[in-house]
């Protein structure tokens, strides 16, 4: 299957789908945690629990057909962004 690193769907998983999907066939499990918990600007619809933990439940953007390409696109951002910031450090 071409692209086949991108998809990759679970129903044997005990939690398939862990999100609410009217779209089950297109639910997509590669990214079964998500790689942008940690960004604080993920882009994503989550909630800051009263512990401070995040909770993702209403968000399906690594879930969704497209998200392996939005994933990465944050990724490399967010990877562009500290070795800008480096390099301005540098230049102090």
């Amino acid at each position: 299957m071409e692209n086949s690193h991108r998809f990759f769907n679970n129903r044997e998983c005990q939690y398939f789908p862990c999100h609410t999907t009217e779209k089950p066939n297109e639910f997509n499990c590669l990214f079964c945690f998500c790689p942008l918990y940690f960004l604080e600007d993920c882009g994503g619809r989550f909630r800051l629990l009263e512990s401070g933990v995040k909770d993702c439940t209403p968000c399906l953007i690594p879930h969704m057909p497209k998200g392996y390409d939005y994933i990465l696109k944050k990724i490399r951002g967010r990877i562009d962004g500290l070795r800008k910031q480096k390099t301005d450090e540098e230049m102090l």
